[in-house]
């Protein structure tokens, strides 16, 4: 029989894409930190290519970074992280558009679950237009795509980012001892 306890807190993980970092960047950045503390990893620039969808929104070239942060949280918290993310995202608009796309995540040793307010087959309901997708797991030391991934979380070099926020989390815990290449640098 199992019996009811709080799972391990989780590392914060948002995905940010825009093409417009120079106009919002600084300001996003104290407003991050004012909700979920110190910015503790900023992640190489990947190209968002996956999809031309959010091109008309927001322009193009589109560029993704992950963000991590220093403290860890308690799993329960995507749903209230994610609604703050969409509201966030609707203080920064520019001729009526987004300047950019938040999507918080939770990390913890086993998986990589997004927040989404679109509705599928695998996402489960967390409540106020919440959805949890599992979009990665950690298995045989290395993430793993299921079915659903979406085609830029599949990429080896997002995957390693992820790798590195991972291992620095796991520090966090004490699971494991810290080593010098940790997840990226902030910027």
């Amino acid at each position: 029989m199992s019996i009811p306890k709080e799972p391990l807190p989780a590392q914060v993980v948002l995905s940010l894409f825009s093409a417009r970092w120079d106009v919002f960047w600084p300001g996003l950045r104290s407003d991050l930190e004012a909700y979920l503390g110190p910015l503790e990893n900023v992640g190489e620039s990947l190209p968002f290519t996956a999809t031309t969808y959010y091109q008309e929104e927001f322009g193009a070239p589109l560029e993704r970074r992950l963000l991590g942060f220093a403290q860890v949280v308690g799993q329960d918290r995507l749903r209230e992280i994610k609604l703050w993310a969409h509201e966030l995202e609707q203080r920064h608009v520019l001729d009526g558009k987004r300047l950019f796309n938040l999507d918080p995540g939770l990390l913890t040793q086993e998986r990589f679950v997004l927040a989404t307010g679109k509705n599928f087959t695998h996402r489960i309901y967390l409540g106020q237009g919440v959805f949890a997708d599992l979009t990665l797991i950690f298995q045989g030391g290395r993430w793993r795509s299921l079915p659903w991934t979406f085609r830029d979380y599949a990429d080896p070099a997002l995957q390693a980012q992820l790798t590195a926020l991972r291992h620095g989390y796991r520090v966090k815990l004490g699971v494991c001892p810290d080593w010098p290449g940790r997840a990226g640098r902030v910027h």
